[in-house]
Formats: C-alpha cells, structure tokens, sequence
C-alpha cells in the first residue's frame, strides 16, 4: 500500500492576495484583481499582475542577477516552509525536493536581451552573461534551491497550463518513491512579461480585450465571454508522507488521494473531451471513489469559446448532466496564470474542508447553455448543507496535455 501524502503549507502569490487567507477572502467576496499593462509593441491588455514582498526572501543581488519566476518561486517555496512550521536550518536539505511546473520560462528573458541589444545596433557585447541561467528550463525551481541551500532532487515540469497540477503530482510521487522526505511542488508563471504569449494568444482570436472595464475581462462560462486574461502568480505546496507529517506534530491541510495523466494526441491547441474525461476517471480511480464523491469541481475554464464548452462536455461525461458536485472557476478573479494556475486555484478551494463555502465564477451575466451544470455557482458563493470532503482539480493544456488531481480534507484513522 502506497504511503498517504499529505499537505502541511502552502506559498502563494496572486494578483488577489499574497496568503492563503487573502485569497481566500477575495474569492469568497467576489473580489477580482485584473489591472492594465502594455506589453512591449502591442498597446494596452487586461492582466493579472502580483505584488509581493519579493525582499522578503531575497537580497537585490539575487533579485538582479535572477528572473521575476524565480522571484516568485523562492518567495513561494519560502513561505510555504514558514506555513508548514518548518525552517531551514531545522532540515536535511539533501531530502528535500523541488518540482515546479512551468508554461513558459526563458521567453521573457530572450526578450529581453533582444530588445536591450538592439539599442546598441544589435551588438552581442551587450548580452548579459546571465541570460542563459536565466533561460534555462529549470531555473525557477534552481532558484529556490539557491536561495534555500537545497541539495535534493529540482526540476521544473514543462505542462503548458496543466503544469501547477502537475508539479504537485510529481512532488507526490517523489514522496511515494522515497526519493524525498519533503518536496515544494507547485507551479509558477512570470507569463504577463513577455509579449510573446500577448501576440500569440491575440493571433489565435483568443486573448480577452479590455472591454472597458479590466475587472471584467475574465468571464468563464459566460455566454459573452471573450477570451483568457493572462496573469502571473505561483504556488507551492509542501508535502510529507502522512506518518512523517503526523510525528512532527504537524497541521495537516489535506490529503492528495489521487491523480490523472494523459494526452489527447489530436490537436495543438483545441482540447478533447473524451481524453479529458479519461483522466478524470483515471484520478478516481487512484483515489478509489466514485464521481458521486467529489464534492466540488474545481474547473480549469480559460473563458475561452471551445475550451470552457468542451470542459463542461467532459464533465458532463464522467459526472453526468445532472452532476451533483459544486462546480467553480477562479480565473474571472484574475486572469489565467498559466503555469501556477491548478495549483493556485487548488489552494483557493482548500479553505472548503474547514469553512463549508464554495467559491463562486464571477463575472457571468447569462451562464452559456453549452457552459451549463446544475451546481455551477455563479457570482455568489455557496453553502452546501453537509461537510465538503473533496475536491476534483482540472488542468489542461496545449499539446494535449491533461492533468486531474483528487484532494480530500484530513481524515485520522
């Protein structure tokens, strides 16, 4: 029998709040926090922006010679260490792991040089001799192990948007393995810094206009939605095997209890349902339950035309079209953070095992029918009757790529 895994901290930045209980609060009241910004050639864009203590963690030396996702990720994996009552200095650092998932790191920073170059005819004596440390695939996650002293296994998980879920997953398995005692697993995203992912989500008819109103701009499962807001952000959970975690007299936030890999194999960009569902049901049947014992759906939902109806079709498949599971979004909150996305939305439900609400998807006018599912809480939160016990995470990316996670709230023997 596989040992039981379990959550004991969570490290968070978001555009709504830089703790779990910040962005808890502004789930809950409905609070969004898309801003503006100009990406370099393309005018003004909705997005979702963090504002962290970056200093907190960090010298100016480090902040300069590393990138805003390894910010992020240190500031992430720190904090996370703090929540679960742990301190460096306390740990055998070569057992503790670091497994980031990643959308798209290295752009920003080739960017970057590209355009600092160019003010100098394009002469290669000006390329920073950090940009390729900066550009590698595992820096973020190669930070924080800087920062930390860290000497166990990192790596970062090339997921396109599934990549928050997907960290989380490998962390655990690491941890099933024995590979580690501790793992910081998670996802992060400096995505909103390269124009790149603006021009090219704007070429696929699918980057949401400012609408007059950026807060706004974010609509999942609206008849009127426009598109994604890109948005940056991290999260890491800390894990421990259970019985670890019990003899440190630890506090346990929850369980993971199951997950679901798979690839479509059929288009670069468009998802399909039917492997969506598969990995739903392969992260059921790890967790060994039933559809009928998810008690809220965390949905992946960009507010994007074919990605939001073919999720719901997906869901409807597994769940049924009179699904009983509480259905949500967060992304109308602040945007898409691409690679932190699961696992940021994954921490905001976690509050749900211990305060009985569900957060709702905001900024929906009219629910498109193609979008519509018997419990999918709109705009209000909702307080279900009986205790939430579990929760069912989508992520879904390019390429194909789908990754599900089953979350259940502590249960002592």
């Amino acid at each position: 029998m596989h040992p039981r895994i379990a959550i004991t901290g969570v490290g968070l930045t978001s555009p709504i709040g830089n703790d779990l209980p910040s962005l808890r609060s502004a789930l809950l009241a409905g609070r969004a926090g898309v801003g503006k910004m100009s990406p370099r050639y393309m005018g003004e864009w909705p997005a979702g922006i963090c504002d962290f203590p970056a200093d907190r963690h960090q010298s100016r030396r480090e902040a300069r010679r590393g990138t805003r996702a390894g910010q992020i990720a240190v500031f992430c994996g720190r904090e996370a260490l703090a929540d679960a009552g742990l301190k460096p200095a306390g740990l055998d650092l070569s057992r503790l792991g670091v497994f980031i998932g990643t959308t798209e790191h290295g752009n920003v920073e080739t960017e970057n040089e590209v355009a600092g170059i160019k003010e100098y005819g394009y002469d290669v004596k000006y390329w920073s001799p950090h940009h390729n440390p900066r550009s590698i695939a595992n820096n973020p996650a190669g930070e924080l192990c800087l920062n930390l002293g860290a000497t166990g296994p990192h790596c970062c998980l090339g997921a396109a948007c599934a990549a928050g879920n997907y960290g989380l997953i490998h962390g655990a398995q690491q941890l099933v393995l024995g590979e580690v005692d501790l793992a910081l697993a998670g996802g992060v995203s400096e995505a909103i810094h390269t124009f790149g992912i603006f021009a090219g989500f704007l070429a696929q008819n699918a980057l949401a206009p400012l609408d007059g109103n950026p807060a706004r701009a974010s609509r999942p499962f609206a008849r009127d939605r426009r598109g994604i807001v890109i948005a940056e952000g991290g999260c890491l959970f800390l894990l421990e095997r259970l019985d670890d975690a019990r003899r440190r007299g630890a506090r346990i936030l929850a369980e993971i209890l199951g997950w679901g890999v798979n690839t479509d194999a059929t288009d670069f960009v468009l998802p399909d349902p039917e492997r969506q569902a598969q990995a739903m049901r392969l992260a059921l049947e790890r967790a060994g339950l039933a559809p009928g014992e998810i008690d809220i759906i965390s949905a992946h939902a960009t507010a994007t035309r074919e990605g939001d109806a073919r999720e719901v079709q997906a869901i409807r498949e597994v769940f049924g079209t009179d699904c009983q599971a509480w259905v949500n979004s967060a992304k109308g909150y602040y945007g898409h953070s691409m690679g932190a996305a699961g696992a940021l939305e994954l921490a905001g439900n976690l509050p749900s095992f211990a305060d009985g609400w569900v957060h709702p998807a905001i900024n929906i006018g009219e629910v498109d029918p193609a979008c519509a599912l018997p419990r999918l809480v709109v705009n209000q939160p909702a307080k279900p009757a009986g205790r939430l016990r579990r929760i069912l995470k989508n992520s879904f990316g390019m390429l194909g790529i789908n990754a599900v996670t089953v979350i259940g709230a502590y249960q002592p023997d």
